[in-house]
């Protein structure tokens, strides 16, 4: 069994989701592990991980606007508001999706289905560096 680890960095934008399927994907190809599993863990609380469909656009665009219908800004209700109208709706679009996945490696490459892809989920409105640990258990 080997383990390998690393992380990378993600610059956002602002709002929307950013496929880091290919970075994540070549990474784990050149470890040399040919069937494992690879647990992908987000290091902040106002982003998120989630595995959607990368072949036409507009699910993304869809993902981006229920998220904002469902957690509206500037509720009065809002306590915590230290960076802003976003800095609270962000925490819990958070809650909502995943600070981490678990992908299986097969023939030293993503598990993936033909249509899924690996997407960094900003919430935020402001460009932001973004990192993500990967780490690869396998043989």
């Amino acid at each position: 069994m080997q383990q390998a680890q690393t992380e990378i960095s993600v610059s956002t934008q602002g709002q929307g989701l950013y496929e880091v399927t290919r970075d994540v994907d070549t990474w784990v190809s050149r470890q040399g592990v040919d069937t494992g599993l690879l647990t992908v863990f987000c290091r902040h609380t106002s982003c998120s991980l989630t595995i959607q469909e990368n072949a036409d656009p507009d699910v993304q665009r869809d993902m981006l606007e229920f998220f904002r219908r469902l957690v509206s800004e500037n509720e009065p209700w809002y306590r915590h508001r230290a960076e802003g109208p976003d800095d609270m709706p962000a925490h819990i679009r958070t809650a909502l999706t995943d600070v981490s996945v678990n992908i299986p490696v097969t023939g030293g490459r993503l598990g993936l289905g033909t249509w899924q892809g690996l997407y960094l989920f900003e919430h935020r409105h402001h460009p932001h560096h973004r990192k993500i640990t990967l780490h690869l258990l396998g043989q």
